[in-house]
């Protein structure tokens, strides 16, 4: 057995494709915030591809772990000397590994936060990017805007403190780099949220509003927020995988990264000090992202989110079980034809129904094994940004909305807390308690968790369009459970309706 560092790296078995280039040669140039599996299936293996051609060593990754949790991910990745194995599992069930070299540096940012604010400062760097979820951009759920308000950020705010906040870290950095005479980096979201760069460009010149109006004003002139779309399938890595891994390619790698052989990464052409030339290993480099976005966050991400409820409640605990189930793949089908593609704009050089085929595919590999409590985990942040979207769109134009209310339905019925065989399950949830209780009370009052969650529902609480096929929906989930209600939606809708 191998370990992989980089001495060893020389010596690992022909099977494992590994760096190409002199990582000693490369020097800094990004800095991401909030290493994880999909960072180093994504950005991470682009940038490795890249230094492969002989192109963009000096685009080295420093990653930074912003949270007290991130110390193991310091440490492994410390003892490889920042290498990881990255690989694909094809749908054949042949795998697929490489050493990925991008990653120079990982700061944890609990230990030392001046050590990343001055990471961050270094003339070198000219794009920091992020994968810090939805729930990470500190926005109000009531009001859409920045929480200005929060502990953690008054608290990076207070004169002559030490910043922990992603927003006060970054914000400090760039005040430095003004104060120094240095341009400003672009900043690059890679999380699934519709309008991504504008989201970050809203949060963090709105933090840095509130410590300093002119410094938040160089911000808004200088710095660039490129909007992106990004998609590979990367569960988290178990220890089996671990095991595996070593097993098949006789390396010792303590915390490999596994994924799908999709990949897609859609950039938005803006930068502030340049940028790697990505398109030269498939990136999408266009001027607007918008289109890409919204196809992935309303097909693919409300999928997720259309098969895990109902696919759990029966027992599935895995996507390809769900998706290999005809009545659960056409119910996904006709979700993302019937109510989500008619929300779409046309999308540049995509077929849309055949890219809904290729969900459907991709979301069968057995290979992949991703779990559905991965994909229930973090709905309340998720459902409003991906699903409830396309129910306001079609409620606009009049079109159907039938398959969008039952994963609504399905997630109320899934925030019980049992599934159908009575077997009880944590909401892995922010707002995890708050659910469940609303959830309880839906014996009582049906409604429940639609209007003790006003916050994630708004004003479609008060919409019986919506609320009289929800109310029908639920009900038949609860009294003969997911399968056969997926398997008669319209009639029970109907019903409803004409009742």
């Amino acid at each position: 057995m191998t370990r992989l560092t980089s001495a060893n790296v020389g010596l690992l078995a022909p099977t494992v494709a590994v760096p190409t280039y002199d990582r000693t040669a490369v020097t800094p140039g990004i800095v991401h915030l909030s290493v994880g599996g999909f960072h180093r299936s994504h950005e991470a293996m682009y940038v490795d591809a890249l230094m492969n051609q002989g192109h963009a060593m000096d685009w080295g990754i420093r990653g930074v772990g912003l949270l007290e949790t991130n110390d193991q991910m310091r440490d492994v990745l410390r003892a490889q000397d920042f290498l990881y194995t990255l690989v694909v599992k094809n749908g054949d069930g042949s795998w697929e590994p490489r050493v990925i070299g991008s990653m120079i540096d990982y700061l944890y940012a609990p230990d030392d936060p001046e050590a990343v604010v001055a990471a961050i400062a270094d003339p070198r760097i000219r794009i920091v990017s992020m994968t810090v979820t939805e729930g990470g951009y500190n926005i109000d759920a009531l009001t859409g805007e920045f929480a200005g308000d929060r502990d953690d950020v008054q608290a990076d705010l207070a004169p002559g403190a030490v910043p922990r906040t992603m927003f006060g870290i970054v914000v400090e950095a760039l005040a430095r780099r003004r104060a120094a005479g240095l341009p400003a980096f672009s900043i690059v979201s890679c999380d699934n949220i519709q309008g991504n760069g504008h989201v970050a460009q809203r949060v963090f010149t709105a933090f840095a509003r509130l410590r300093d109006p002119a410094l938040a004003e160089w911000i808004a002139a200088s710095v660039r927020f490129p909007s992106s779309m990004v998609d590979r399938i990367t569960p988290q890595t178990s220890e089996a995988d671990r095991l595996e891994v070593a097993r098949r390619f006789d390396v010792e790698d303590d915390w490999p990264v596994l994924c799908e052989p999709f990949c897609q990464w859609v950039l938005e052409d803006d930068f502030s000090a340049g940028r790697p030339p990505f398109e030269l290993v498939g990136a999408q480099i266009v001027d607007d992202v918008e289109p890409y976005e919204l196809m992935k966050l309303r097909l693919l991400n409300a999928s997720h989110q259309a098969l895990c409820y109902p696919g759990y409640l029966v027992g599935y605990r895995y996507a390809h079980e769900v998706t290999t189930d005809p009545v659960f793949a056409r119910f996904l089908v006709d979700y993302m034809t019937q109510e989500a593609i008619p929300t779409l704009r046309p999308v540049p050089g995509i077929d849309l129904h055949a890219y809904v085929a290729e969900l459907i595919e991709r979301f069968s590999n057995a290979e992949v094994a991703d779990t559905l409590q991965r994909l229930c985990a973090n709905t309340s942040d998720l459902i409003p940004k991906f699903l409830l979207p396309v129910i306001r769109a079609q409620l606009t134009t009049g079109g159907p909305i039938t398959r969008s209310v039952a994963v609504v339905a399905s997630w109320a019925r899934y925030a019980e807390g049992k599934d159908e065989a009575g077997e009880p399950y944590q909401l892995d949830d922010v707002r995890g308690p708050a659910l469940h209780a609303a959830a309880a009370r839906q014996a009582d009052d049906p409604l429940a968790f639609l209007t003790d969650n006003r916050a994630l529902f708004g004003d479609l609480v008060d919409d019986s369009r919506f609320t009289t096929p929800y109310l029908a929906l639920l009900e038949s989930i609860q009294r003969q459970g997911v399968g056969p209600t997926l398997a008669d939606l319209d009639s029970i809708v109907t019903a409803a309706v004409g009742s």
